[in-house]
């Protein structure tokens, strides 16, 4: 039977559309990196950073919304590199994470927040995700979570004489009320013209921080304060020795926020509450000390661990 030229144009476009489809689903799904023979997709990539993304970055439109996670694809991709190498070392190890895991984590965030199951699965659906797939991506959290924590957090030993000598360094802790605090720092122009572009450049440290970036990186890249070395860490501060204007600013925010710029005599400022401390009894005091010096340890390995992995990594970025 032989086509009439109708048909043969019908199927010359029928064709041609399914070799477009092809063609973008190839695109959607192009390798940006490979890690030790393992590939790592676009949409693996942008699956991550709309996971992550912050309540003030969801609230966008989606063309703005894009824009912010283009300018974040680099970063996000280091740490989507770093939690493959995570998990295939956990693999490495033998470490499993069971069906049964898995439901006991979702019965804790569902009694947490307080969801029925109709709730929380209309929750995913708002997240663009559907229950198997959360139930993948919480499996490789808790994979991670138990790698850490063998490999490193469990290994963390402070000593008696650890916490008192930090205690000592840091009587004025248990004082008063004080905050544990980073900042971005910009000097004050000294021609009022230029306080412009300061503004400028403090509005694109907000938007990369509400976009989810490190504020201590970015402390060390912008501030203009000594301690942006340290990645911006001022240490405890105590209320009655803070400017009116931070003060205020202090007022308004919860542990782990960061402000909105804010100016001072001195300059434009971006801070962030790491931890807000009451007067507390000596054991309170001691057992906060001891926290935090587990902390500060488990950084400094963390960061270490991960860099040897990715040392002995064969990764490849073709973003």
């Amino acid at each position: 039977m032989k086509f009439n030229r109708i048909s043969l144009l019908v199927v010359l476009f029928i064709f041609c559309a399914f070799i477009d489809v092809l063609y973008s689903s190839v695109l959607l799904d192009r390798v940006v990196a490979v890690v030790n023979k393992e590939v790592v997709t676009w949409s693996d990539l942008y699956k991550m950073m709309e996971s992550e993304a912050s309540e003030q970055v969801k609230a966008l439109n989606e063309e703005e919304r894009r824009k912010v996670f283009r300018d974040s694809e680099a970063l996000f991709l280091e740490k989507l590199i770093d939690m493959r190498l995570q998990i295939q070392e956990a693999k490495k190890l033998g470490i499993e994470v069971t069906s049964e895991d898995i439901k006991e984590t979702i019965e804790s965030i569902k009694k947490k927040y307080s969801l029925n199951d109709a709730a929380f699965e209309e929750s995913l659906k708002k997240e663009g995700m559907t229950l198997e797939e959360y139930k993948k991506r919480l499996s490789e959290q808790i994979l991670v979570s138990q790698f850490v924590s063998q490999k490193i957090r469990n290994k963390i030993i402070v000593s008696d004489e650890q916490v008192k000598r930090y205690m000592e360094a840091n009587k004025e802790i248990g004082e008063s009320e004080a905050f544990r605090l980073r900042q971005i720092f910009f000097k004050t122009p000294k021609d009022e013209n230029e306080k412009k572009p300061v503004m400028e450049k403090a509005s694109l440290v907000i938007q990369r921080l509400k976009a989810g970036e490190d504020f201590s990186a970015l402390a060390k890249e912008y501030s203009e304060d000594p301690s942006g070395k340290i990645g911006g860490d001022i240490g405890y501060v105590k209320k009655s020795y803070m400017a009116a204007e931070l003060a205020d600013m202090l007022s308004k925010m919860n542990t782990g926020d960061f402000s909105a710029p804010f100016w001072t005599e001195t300059g434009l400022h971006i801070i962030k509450l790491d931890e807000k401390v009451s007067k507390q009894t000596t054991d309170e005091l001691k057992a906060s000390a001891r926290r935090q010096l587990v902390e500060e340890q488990f950084l400094e390995k963390y960061k270490s661990y991960i860099k040897g992995l990715r040392e002995k990594a064969r990764i490849e970025i073709r973003l």
